[in-house]
This record gives structure tokens, C-alpha cells and sequence, in this order.
């Protein structure tokens, strides 16, 4: 699919002129493909009526009209502006010119406007319940993503991401449960105090566990030098098994008391919740998202923009040099895999805190490994991996939204829709990226 073009040695041209094009097909081919298969929707499957997107969800500070376009002409035009694009890419490919991320994003956003008019002819969407939806489902997947990044940044490949979901999860409902139906019962303080500090004891919980999970993951992959996939394959199946036990020995039994916390409430922030659209989406949340706001910030600036940072990338790419100029790697990698572990049981607080309050055996149903896709689609950047997250969540929460409005889409085309755009994605779309050189590499110090 990718073919090295280099001008010759003998070239009448200066040393400084000389220079190797990459051309990759992967691109074209892939969008080619996508391109091809999306004309067959409006040529084989033509639908009548006029697609309707609410843009407005009645709480912003203006209301935006209604977007009615032609179902049929909307698909028929994406899909002539698909085959453009494709087109557009294959010139750049012979080329041999980098494909831009601008052109996967126009090429994206053309594809579900186009898949959307056709799937919802008749009906209406609403963009905001849309967004919003995918937006939460999209937050434990970009804790996990953020902490496989800073994992993998640091040279310990994190495939137990799932298992650390999982025990976060199941340690927020517990801990959450008990404090808020035990302890507080009998303590004179407000019902928001009482859900804001079983919360918080949850969330801590949470953090501890998937903690845990990570230590376990060190001890064998830094320690030990043992395979770190091997580890993290292991460590998924032990959680799931030994969470899959206490659910039904332990907190089905005593469900009242041990798996029946108390979810945190959604809360408007004043004034940037009525921006027309975005704002019902960003800013009319729990207090995890908001955190999770936060977090993705600080990870991307402390990985760039501070000696932290530096260590944490030197570690990862060449740890024998790390090594030579006084950084510990073993330190490192250890208290980085801590903080990976802290930010991955935030999501798993999530499930349990935020969307459904309680919990239930493998309730996270295969999250962690959509992270890690993430991850890699994301090509071990925080903001990309969380670009990377939101698409995903936005896959998922499109399956619920067009089953709701009554779509024609086989119910078993939407049920595996999140996986196809995670293959889709990481297979066609990551084009040629490298991981940290010394990701899931044992280092010996000689």
C-alpha cells in the first residue's frame, strides 16, 4: 500500500535537495472503499421525505431553527463529495504529500451528516440529546485513553485498562453505597451533603482500586520483566472474574446496602450552559465530566510543557539514555503508571457514579479496549486520544438514537457500529504512526 520513492544519487542536485516521498495508499483505499459503499445506500435504497436536526434543546439563550434537508439529494450529495475526497487524497498519496488531518475530519463529518439524512428520512434528530449522549458515553473512554497514554509515553504497554475500569467501578459502588445507607443515616446533614460525600469516598475508592490494578501491572512488567501484554490479558480476566463472584456471592444478596449508591446530579453552569447547542452539551453535566475536562488539559500541558513531561517521554522513547543522564527509570515508570491507574478509575467511577447507579457484572463491556484503540488512533496524544474517545462515544450513543426514531438500520448493523468505526479508524485512518520506542520493553540496567 506504500511505495519510497527516492531521487537517485547520481541526480545533478545538491546533498540539501535530496529527499525520500513516502507514498501511502491507505487513505484513498479506505476512503475509496467507504465512499463506494455509501452510494449504494441512496442508489439501492432511495428514501422518501425530509430528514429534520434539532438544533436546539430549549434551554440555551436563543433558539437555533430547525435544519430540514432532502433525504435522498442530502445522501446523494455526500456521496459525491466523498468520492471527492477520496479523489483528494489519492492526488496527495501520488504525490507522496502527508494527508492531512483536515481532510479526515471533513471526510468524517460529511460521512454521518450523509449516513444520518438517509437513516433518519421522516423523522427528527436531535443534535443535542445526540452530542450530549456521546459525550458521557464517550468520558470513561477518555479517562481510560488518557491513562493508556501517559502508560504506554512512559514504556509500559496497558492492556489492562478494561480490568482497571472495571475494579474502579465496582469499588465506587461499594464504598459509595456503604457510606451513603450506613454511615450517613444517622448524621443531622442535607441529602446533597450526604450524596456529595458518599460520592467523593466512591470516587477515591475508585481511584484506589484501578491503582491497584496498575501496581500489579508494574510489579510484573518492571520488576519482573515479565510480557506485558501477557500481564495485562491476565489481569483482565482475573477482575472480571473475581467482580463477576462478589456481584453474585456479596452485593446481590445485599443489593440495599452494598450496590445502590447514590448517582451524582447533572448541574448547569450559569451562562456557559445557554450557548445555543454546545453549551446544553459541555456545560450541563456531572461533576465527572467537568473533572474530566480538567484532567485532559492538565495531562496535555504537563506532558509537553513540563520537565515532568520530558522525563516521562524520555523514558519511553530511550530509557538506557534517560538512565545516563540520572533519571530513574524504574521510579518513573512506576509513579507515572500510579498516576495513569488514579485517571483510568475516574472513569471507572463514572459507570457506577454518573450513568448507572449501581453496579453489574462486566458493566464496562469491552470500554478498556476501546481506550486502548483509542489510544493508538490518537497516536499517543492526549487531545487526539480524546478526539478519539468522542468519536467512539458518539458511534455508541448513535446506535440508541436512530433504534429510538425508528431507522430502517438493521438493529444488528447498529449493535456492532461502535467496533466498525473503532476498526475503521485505527485500520484506515492512523495512517503510518510509531509508538514510544521502548514501549513494552523491559529495561535492564546494565
Amino acid at each position: 500500500m506504500s511505495a519510497v520513492t527516492a531521487i537517485p544519487s547520481d541526480h545533478p542536485v545538491s546533498e540539501d535537495l535530496r529527499r525520500v516521498a513516502v507514498k501511502s495508499w491507505k487513505a484513498p483505499i479506505i476512503f475509496g472503499i467507504f465512499a463506494a459503499l455509501f452510494t449504494l445506500l441512496p442508489l439501492f435504497g432511495p428514501r422518501e421525505g425530509a430528514t429534520t436536526f434539532r438544533l436546539s434543546a430549549g434551554h440555551e439563550l436563543f433558539a437555533l431553527p430547525d435544519l430540514v434537508v432532502p433525504a435522498t439529494a442530502t445522501a446523494w450529495l455526500a456521496a459525491m463529495l466523498l468520492l471527492l475526497c477520496a479523489a483528494f487524497s489519492a492526488f496527495l498519496a501520488s504525490q507522496g504529500r502527508p494527508h492531512p488531518l483536515w481532510l479526515t475530519i471533513v471526510y468524517v463529518a460529511v460521512l454521518l451528516v450523509g449516513f444520518l439524512s438517509w437513516a433518519a428520512a421522516g423523522g427528527t434528530i436531535p443534535m443535542v440529546g445526540l452530542l450530549g449522549g456521546a459525550l458521557a458515553l464517550a468520558t470513561p473512554l477518555i479517562f481510560g485513553a488518557l491513562g493508556g497514554v501517559i502508560g504506554e509515553r512512559v514504556g509500559v504497554v496497558n492492556i489492562a485498562i478494561e480490568a482497571q475500569l472495571l475494579a474502579g467501578a465496582f469499588s465506587a459502588a461499594v464504598v459509595a453505597s456503604v457510606i451513603y445507607n450506613g454511615a450517613l443515616q444517622n448524621v443531622d446533614i442535607s441529602e446533597g451533603m450526604a450524596v456529595a460525600i458518599a460520592g467523593t469516598a466512591g470516587v477515591l475508592a475508585a481511584m484506589v482500586a484501578s491503582v491497584l490494578v496498575s501496581l500489579v501491572l508494574g510489579v510484573f512488567a518492571i520488576t519482573y520483566f515479565v510480557d506485558q501484554v501477557i500481564v495485562g490479558v491476565v489481569l483482565n480476566v482475573l477482575v472480571v472474574g473475581v467482580t463477576t463472584f462478589l456481584f453474585s456471592k456479596v452485593l446481590a444478596p445485599n443489593s440495599s446496602l452494598l450496590n445502590s449508591p447514590q448517582p451524582f446530579k447533572a448541574f448547569a453552569i450559569p451562562g456557559l450552559s445557554e450557548i445555543p447547542l454546545l453549551g446544553p452539551v459541555l456545560f450541563r453535566q456531572t461533576i465527572i465530566v467537568y473533572v474530566m475536562y480538567v484532567v485532559v488539559f492538565l495531562v496535555w500541558f504537563a506532558m509537553y510543557r513540563t520537565r515532568w513531561g520530558l522525563r516521562l517521554r524520555a523514558v519511553g522513547e530511550h530509557p538506557q539514555a534517560a538512565d545516563t543522564v540520572g533519571i530513574k527509570v524504574a521510579r518513573t515508570r512506576y509513579l507515572n503508571l500510579i498516576l495513569a491507574g488514579a485517571i483510568a478509575g475516574l472513569g471507572g467511577a463514572f459507570f457506577t457514579l454518573a450513568s448507572v447507579p449501581s453496579f453489574n457484572r462486566e458493566m464496562t463491556a469491552g470500554a478498556g479496549f476501546i481506550a486502548l484503540a483509542a489510544v493508538i488512533f490518537g497516536k499517543w496524544d492526549p487531545i487526539k486520544a480524546t478526539l478519539a474517545a468522542l468519536l467512539f462515544g458518539f458511534a455508541t450513543n448513535l446506535q440508541g438514537v436512530l433504534s429510538v426514531i425508528g431507522s430502517p438500520v438493521p438493529s444488528q448493523f447498529m449493535l456492532m457500529l461502535p467496533y466498525v468505526v473503532t476498526i475503521f479508524a485505527v485500520a484506515g485512518l492512523v495512517g503510518r504512526s510509531r509508538g514510544p520506542a521502548a514501549a513494552g520493553k523491559p529495561y535492564i540496567k546494565s
